[in-house]
């Protein structure tokens, strides 16, 4: 008789499986929520009080030393950032619960003071640390400690950017390219969803383009597009390569943290003086610097500014300044896409979104992410013109970017399981030597 009754245990055991990520997630999600609302709040005083009081700039040393000081009294001098939340996933890693209000408090402190940062490294963190906190808590075993994290990532980068869909992609994507987390994806949609609504209720804004110029599906624009995927793939490498270089040189150069810290809030002044010298009283590249990333969607952008700011990032972070990549990436692609695109005949609007979402791809080897990046972003504020054909347009660069960005990415303990190139599996770590056949290398 019992197998007449297993189908039935089954469907009992699978109903409850989904009631209790029913609940779990929507905790996770007014949680993380809750405090990513208090983050976005914390964020705009810091940004606002910088851009009243530009002198604030001159503290940068003094605030580089005391993120320092705070990790070193909470000992956490090894943090590893966003990597170790990569790592918690895939391997049920502890993430200490005081990780999140330590990068809470440094990045507001590297944002105040005039940093080159983004915020989602930040927030990705504390949804992490929140979540992995609460599943130790709960007592949930390893499989399901990692899905309440992955939730954590996905309610925190929802309510922060109100873009559900991408945060919930994102947290099943980025840790394994080539194997998605399907089991997580009912809490991370959930759990998206709850941190969207909370964030909403405290009037935290959503985060969408409005494109212009966006052309029709022809031969000629696929191939415009697709040449633009090509130089979007190679600025990613270049992205990935400089941000790299400078955590390498800091740590070859100036290996006690403090005198390093110090050092590069001295560099970020100098390179602030420095482009003065062409345009005066500027800080487009201190903060994040999304005014820059409206104006390039707008049509505007200067022709070195993707540059500068990739440098002003590497520069910051590098020195052990906190915060994330990847509204600097924003910010370097949709500059990059603006200038580039009327020399392939395109409209530098379109090409300023094109950038935005294929740099994103190729940094973090997310392309699913990216598509859906590009559908949130864009598809609410473009006046219509965003239409299935315009879509396609973005899966093709996006495709390109991610396949001839190769094996580099800003997370150097994101595992690509599967090949960019043939069916084959490699599982090796982002920035590996890609081998000639398209595997990866073992040489260093």
């Amino acid at each position: 008789m019992d197998h007449i009754h297993s189908p039935l245990s089954v469907l009992l055991e699978q109903g409850s499986m989904f009631l209790k990520w029913l609940v779990f997630s929507c905790v996770i999600g007014i949680v993380v929520g809750g405090v990513s609302t208090a983050f976005y709040y914390a964020f705009l005083l810091a940004t606002r009080a910088r851009s009243a009081c530009p002198w604030l700039m001159l503290l940068l040393p003094l605030g580089g030393v005391a993120i320092v000081l705070l990790y070193r009294l909470c000992g956490m001098e090894k943090d590893r950032g966003t990597n170790f939340v990569l790592v918690a996933v895939r391997e049920n890693a502890s993430l200490p619960l005081r990780t999140a209000p330590l990068v809470f408090l440094s990045t507001i402190i590297t944002h105040f003071v005039g940093g080159s940062s983004g915020r989602e490294g930040a927030i990705l963190q504390i949804g992490g640390s929140i979540s992995s906190s609460i599943g130790r808590w709960m007592r949930l075993d390893e499989k399901d400690s990692r899905v309440i994290t992955m939730c954590g990532m996905a309610a925190a980068f929802s309510a922060l950017f109100g873009t559900p869909l991408t945060a919930a992609m994102f947290a099943m994507e980025v840790v394994s390219v080539g194997v998605m987390y399907y089991a997580a994806i009912v809490p991370c949609v959930l759990s998206a969803l709850t941190g969207l609504w909370v964030a909403q209720l405290f009037h935290v804004p959503g985060t969408a383009f409005s494109l212009t110029g966006v052309p029709d599906l022809t031969p000629f624009v696929l191939l415009r597009v697709i040449l633009l995927g090509v130089l979007f793939a190679l600025l990613s490498i270049l992205f990935c390569k400089i941000m790299h270089a400078a955590s390498h040189l800091y740590g070859t150069y100036l290996p006690n943290p403090m005198v390093r810290a110090a050092v590069g809030g001295v560099l970020v002044i100098l390179l602030t003086l420095t482009v003065w010298l062409w345009n005066p009283f500027t800080f487009d590249y201190n903060g994040a610097g999304e005014a820059i990333i409206h104006g390039a969607i707008s049509g505007h952008a200067r022709p070195e500014a993707f540059l500068l700011k990739m440098l002003f990032t590497a520069v910051t972070l590098g020195a052990g300044f906190k915060g994330g990549e990847i509204v600097p990436v924003f910010f370097t692609g949709a500059t990059f896409g603006c200038v580039a695109a009327p020399f392939l005949g395109l409209h530098p609007s379109f090409g300023a979104g094109l950038g935005m979402v294929s740099v994103f791809c190729g940094v973090t080897n997310c392309p699913l992410t990216s598509l859906l990046l590009a559908l949130e972003l864009f598809a609410g504020g473009s006046g219509g013109m965003f239409t299935g054909q315009s879509l396609g347009l973005f899966a093709a660069s996006i495709a390109v970017s991610y396949m001839l960005s190769g094996y580099y990415g800003l997370y150097s303990e994101q595992k690509i399981l599967y090949s960019k190139f043939r069916p084959e599996f490699i599982n090796a770590k982002a920035n590996d030597r890609p081998a000639p056949h398209g595997g990866i290398s073992t040489e260093k």
